[in-house]
This record gives structure tokens, C-alpha cells and sequence, in this order.
């Protein structure tokens, strides 16, 4: 062996200890989130967003919620995941159900409209809206239900509806008649593979009108919580409970009258998952993001996302 062989091999041995050295040094929790991505895990029936708008931690932890505490006690719990900024309603929900942050979907303002808006969207379907996970579980699962339910009017405006079953608008904060509704839909699609996200404004516009924290700010997610109880207690009743992903998730929090600022109360939410293969009783310690969701629902569902999104999958999710 020549002498520059022998120091191209002596070189190539040293990086190679060196690389062993380090790599036990990695968190685990990296670690694990690289190694779960791509294994293989049954592919989910159904999956629930319970969505409720404008959930801080401190109004999450201080409101009595035992629905939704038994719920996230058989799952996991973040209450460290943080917002896309502007912490405001439109840019977070779009972040949720796309994958992407505002730089990428392009939608920056709660009055965005397709026709009306600042930056493009990175990527668009044929219709000119950016790709959601309804659009990318429509175009990947066959026989792939959806169904989206909201109060609060504009927040339509990012998504396509031909990619969505059923689309239900209650007006002046009532949310009850669009829980019911969601309840039939999973009746009628429990040989199907759904994705239904249920949501309701009324939490975020009692800080609105009342200050973040204020006594009937916690009561409007007490009275979110009985509804939510009641929901679950009616599909375990339907047998379509345990084998449901159920997803809670919110948007942003707030501060006195208001959002969309960079404070920890603004930017920090609650974000929580159960349901078969998930880890049950886990406070999730892993970086967390709104953007990270529809990741997640697609791998549940064994979907690989769309290159331009950027949302990951947290690995201690899953059990």
C-alpha cells in the first residue's frame, strides 16, 4: 500500500470512530422521530380534529376540562407546540390543514381570498388553491371521506370544496347542530376511511370580548368541553370511538383583547393526539408545531406528503 493509500485509509477510519462517537450523542428524541417516520404502522380508519379557536395554555390548564383531560391522558399532550406567525386565526388553521407556513401557502391574513391576496402560494391545484391534506388524502386514499365544519365565516375561504364530502357553516357562534352533524357523517362513513375536522369560534371571540383569561373566557371552553364529552360519549355508543385518531388542536392563544403578536401567551398552544398506536399518558417534550398536523393525519394514513410541504411527524407520538 502506498503511503497515500495508507493515509486515505487512516483518514477515512478516524471519520468513521469520529461518526460513532458522536451519534449515541443525539437526543433521543430526534432520533426516534427519524426512525418512526417510515415505519410500518396500520393504516388509520378515521380521524377527528376537535378544533377550538384561540386556546392558550394558561386558559387550557386553568379551565376544568375533564372530557378533554381524560381524552389526552389516553394520548399524548403538548403544551409547548408552537404557532406559525401571524399568530392569527387564518394563517394557523391553513398551517394546520396544509403542511406549510405562511411563507409557503401563502396565506398571511385572516381576510385572504383567492382573488385577493399578498404573496402566491408556492404550489396550486388547477383551482388555484394551495394543496391541503383533503386534496392529498382524496388524491392518494380511495374511498377517502371529508368533511369540514365551521362558525366563523371566512375561514372557508383557503380551501378547495372539491375536495371536501360535506362543508357545514353555523352562524353567530353556535357550534352544537355542526357537532351532530359530524356524528352522522362518521355513521354514515364508518366502513370508510374519514377525516372530519370540527371547529368552533366562540372560545376565541369570548377573549375577544372579554379579555384572554377572564372568568367567561373559561367558561367558553368549560361549555366546549361538555359538548365535546357528549360527542365522545355518543360514538363510543356508536362503536366509533376506539378505533378513531381524535386530534385537539387550536390556532393561536392571546393577550387581553387580542393576538397576532410574538408573546408566549400568543405564539404557545395546547396540541394533543390519541387514538390505536399512539403512546397513551405522553407530555410530549419534542419541537412542536401547527404545521405539523396534516403530517401526521397523512402518515396515519400511510400518505407521503407533498415536496413543498415542511411539516414533520414527532416520533414520541407514536407507541
Amino acid at each position: 500500500m502506498s503511503t497515500t493509500s495508507r493515509r486515505s485509509f487512516l483518514r477515512r477510519s478516524l471519520m468513521a470512530a469520529a461518526a460513532a462517537a458522536i451519534a449515541p450523542s443525539l437526543p433521543a428524541a430526534v432520533s426516534k422521530s427519524v426512525s418512526k417516520q417510515h415505519s410500518g404502522r396500520p393504516k388509520a380508519k378515521r380521524v377527528l380534529m376537535v378544533a377550538l379557536d384561540g386556546i392558550c395554555v394558561d386558559g387550557f390548564k386553568q379551565a376544568r376540562t375533564p372530557n378533554l383531560d381524560a381524552l389526552l391522558a389516553d394520548g399524548v399532550l403538548s403544551t409547548d407546540t408552537r404557532v406559525v406567525m401571524p399568530s392569527n386565526t387564518q394563517p394557523n388553521w391553513m398551517s394546520h390543514l396544509s403542511g406549510s407556513g405562511p411563507e409557503i401557502h401563502g396565506v398571511d391574513r385572516n381576510d385572504w381570498l383567492l382573488d385577493n391576496h399578498t404573496l402566491p402560494s408556492l404550489v396550486t391545484d388547477t383551482d388555484g388553491y394551495y394543496p391541503t391534506l383533503f386534496k392529498v388524502l382524496k388524491d392518494n386514499v380511495a374511498g377517502m371521506a371529508t368533511a369540514f365544519y365551521y362558525n366563523w365565516a371566512e375561514l372557508i375561504n383557503p380551501y378547495n370544496r372539491r375536495y371536501l364530502d360535506e362543508v357545514s357553516f353555523e352562524a353567530d357562534d353556535r357550534y352544537l347542530d355542526n357537532y351532530a352533524k359530524a356524528l352522522t357523517f362518521m355513521r354514515q362513513h364508518r366502513e370508510d376511511p374519514t377525516v372530519v375536522f370540527l371547529y368552533s369560534v366562540h372560545t376565541d371571540h369570548a377573549g375577544h370580548k372579554h379579555t384572554w383569561m377572564s372568568p367567561q373566557y373559561i367558561a367558553a371552553i368549560e361549555e366546549a368541553d361538555v359538548h365535546i364529552g357528549d360527542l365522545f360519549d355518543s360514538m363510543k355508543a356508536d362503536g366509533l370511538y376506539d378505533d378513531t385518531h381524535i386530534m385537539f388542536i387550536t390556532d393561536h392563544g392571546g393577550i387581553n383583547y387580542g393576538h397576532g403578536g410574538m408573546s408566549v401567551n400568543e405564539m404557545i398552544v395546547p396540541w394533543g393526539i390519541t387514538g390505536p398506536g399512539i403512546a397513551r399518558g405522553v407530555k410530549m417534550t419534542e419541537p412542536n408545531n401547527t404545521v405539523n398536523t396534516a403530517s401526521v393525519i397523512l402518515s396515519l394514513f400511510g400518505v407521503e406528503q407533498p415536496l413543498c410541504w415542511t411539516g414533520e411527524i414527532p416520533g414520541s407520538i407514536f407507541a
